[in-house]
């Protein structure tokens, strides 16, 4: 079983602390995502993972056995980097097969003629070709085996990378922003290959990336950090309908969950935002006393305009077209009842609308909230006051 258990996790550079008290536990065969904006700790963690990073404290285990005192060829694991880190003067065959033949090295390996033909011999051999041949074909790399990185496109490369630490068999498979160096499409073809090959290959998956996309479309559990330390973890639908506190709700989504400075009514059953009185779920009643102040969370697809009502007044100040919906952006009449992620105030509200609307900037609108979607937060902590309520 290649679970994985990471127990309080530290790590200091001189005085600056990167990486704060994370602990995670990992099932086997899940494909975890280390997600998080640059300078997070994220590809600290992944680098003490795999052992190329000493820890400053607490526990790392793999399959139950601890390894944070163990070197990296000791632990069973495969490292997919940033920038593939293929071998150029070798050719694909070989580069898949290089992790095979050094699992065989001998000290006379560096003398030119005999440690060549000792190569030739491991990556010819039946185990170690038929393996090799094997996982070209999962790959779709069969056609370029004999052909060098140079003349390979960048997917290509990428599945070479893959393919060579497919080819160890190693119970854990870590890559580091792997997708990063690629075009916008092929990005999202990879995405996809990579996410097929979790189901072909099982084993689990430590997968490192700034991109909230590649973590909800790829990750069957998602560790949110933020300086260190890990703000929310758990699977991409919970973290998207019930984020932990207002940093993850803006960090997740796109666009983002708006944010709004609210107050509870006086029969903590209602909120008050920008002069409108809006009636609350059963499940969001009574979180907080009567008139505290909350901020409310609100996606933009649990919003809806129409050009008169009830809703929140305000007026249209963006429209943007992106195909099968379109993003507006709402200026309501009482400025400055928004928060953005750093905690500024801001007066758009965003709204996203089925296919193209016919609205236009300067029109009135009127805001409609499907209160079922809301979220709650502590206007002070920017906690969800749901999940810090005590079980009962």
């Amino acid at each position: 079983m290649a679970s994985i258990q990471l127990q309080d996790i530290t790590k200091n550079f001189a005085d600056k602390h990167v990486v704060k008290g994370v602990s995670i536990d990992v099932p086997d065969g899940e494909f975890l995502v280390l997600l998080g904006p640059s300078g997070c700790g994220k590809s600290t963690l992944l680098r003490m993972l795999a052992g190329l990073e000493s820890i400053s404290g607490g526990e790392i285990r793999i399959a139950d056995r601890r390894v944070d005192e163990l070197p990296p060829t000791e632990r069973d694991i495969a490292f997919v980097f940033q920038s593939y880190a293929l071998y150029p003067h070798m050719t694909v065959r070989r580069n898949i097969a290089f992790p095979l033949i050094m699992r065989q090295h001998r000290w006379w390996f560096h003398i030119p003629l005999l440690g060549g033909m000792a190569k030739r011999r491991i990556e010819r051999s039946p185990e170690v070709a038929q393996l090799v041949e094997r996982t070209a074909r999962t790959l779709a790399l069969t056609d370029w085996l004999d052909k060098y990185p140079r003349t390979l496109s960048g997917g290509q490369r990428q599945r070479v990378a893959l393919g060579r630490a497919m080819v160890r068999q190693p119970q854990v498979f870590l890559m580091d922003e792997p997708l990063s160096n690629l075009d916008a499409k092929l990005r999202t073809s990879m995405r996809a290959e990579i996410a097929k090959l979790h189901q072909r290959v099982g084993g689990t998956f430590v997968y490192v990336t700034h991109d909230q996309v590649e973590a909800m479309t790829m990750g069957t559990r998602i560790a949110l950090l933020k300086d260190g330390v890990v703000q929310q973890f758990g699977t991409p639908r919970a973290i998207y309908e019930a984020p932990a506190n207002t940093y993850v709700a803006r960090f997740i989504g796109t666009p983002p969950m708006n944010l709004l400075q609210a107050a509870m009514g006086a029969d903590a059953a209602t909120v008050q935002i920008a002069g409108h009185r809006l009636a609350l779920p059963a499940a969001l009643q009574g979180l907080a006393g009567p008139q505290a102040p909350v901020v409310l969370g609100i996606r933009p697809n649990a919003l809806s305009l129409q050009r008169s009502g009830t809703g929140l007044a305000g007026r249209v100040a963006l429209v943007e077209h992106v195909g099968a919906e379109s993003l507006v952006a709402v200026a309501l009449d009482q400025a400055r009842t928004l928060h953005d992620e750093e905690g500024a105030a801001s007066a758009d509200l965003m709204v996203t609308v089925p296919g193209y609307t016919d609205l236009a900037v300067g029109d009135t609108v009127s805001v409609g909230v499907d209160a079922a979607q809301a979220v709650l937060f502590d206007a002070t902590t920017g906690r969800n006051l749901a999940t810090a309520q005590p079980a009962h």
